[in-house]
C-alpha cells in the first residue's frame, strides 16, 4: 500500500491588513497554532495615512496546506486581501543584508574584491572591519555570506524577503 504524500513548496504571500496593534501577533499566532513555519516575515505601512500595512510572509507548504493557510488568513477581520505571489506567477523578491567582516592584509583586500563582484556597498569601515550592505535574491545573499566566512565574517543581519508581482497587477 502506498500513501500519497504531497511535498511542500515555498510560497511568498502578500497580506494587506489594517495597520493596528496586535495584527502581526494574530497572524503569527495563526501560523504557530497550526504548526506552520514562517521562513521570512516583513511588515511595513504602505499608505499615506498609515492605515494599511503590507505583510510579506514566506512559508513552505503542500498545496492542500497552502489552501488552508490562505483561507484562514482571509478570514481574519483586519485582513483586506491575501495574495499567493508564487501561485500568481512571475514576481520580484529582494532582501537586504548587513554583513560585518573583519580582517587585515590579503583578507581585507579579498573582502573588498568580493563586495565589488556582488555589488555590496561599504556602509561602515574601520581599520580592522567593514560592514557591507548587499541586496538581491536569497541565493545571491546566501552566496555572499558563504564567501565572507572565508575572509573573516563576524555578524549578519537580514531584513527578510519583500516581494511584488510583476506587471500592472497589484497584490
Amino acid at each position: 500500500m502506498h500513501i500519497k504524500t504531497e511535498t511542500a513548496s515555498r510560497h511568498t504571500l502578500a497580506v494587506m491588513v489594517d495597520n493596528e496593534p496586535g495584527i502581526l501577533a494574530r497572524i503569527a499566532g495563526l501560523f504557530t497554532a497550526r504548526g506552520y513555519n514562517i521562513e521570512s516575515l516583513t511588515v511595513s505601512d504602505v499608505t499615506a495615512d498609515h492605515a494599511v500595512s503590507r505583510i510579506t510572509i514566506v512559508t513552505s507548504a503542500s498545496a492542500e496546506t497552502m489552501e488552508q493557510i490562505l483561507a484562514q488568513l482571509d478570514r481574519l477581520i483586519p485582513v483586506h486581501s491575501v495574495t499567493d505571489l508564487t501561485a500568481l506567477g512571475p514576481h520580484v523578491e529582494r532582501e537586504l543584508a548587513l554583513v560585518k567582516v573583519a580582517g587585515t592584509g590579503d583578507h581585507r583586500i579579498e573582502a573588498l574584491r568580493l563586495a565589488d563582484v556582488y555589488r555590496a556597498r561599504v556602509v561602515d569601515a574601520t581599520t580592522t572591519s567593514f560592514v557591507f550592505e548587499v541586496t538581491g535574491g536569497r541565493e545571491k545573499i546566501d552566496t555572499f555570506i558563504t564567501l565572507m566566512r572565508e575572509v573573516g565574517l563576524i555578524e549578519v543581519a537580514r531584513t527578510g524577503i519583500v516581494a511584488m508581482a510583476r506587471g500592472k497587477n497589484a497584490a
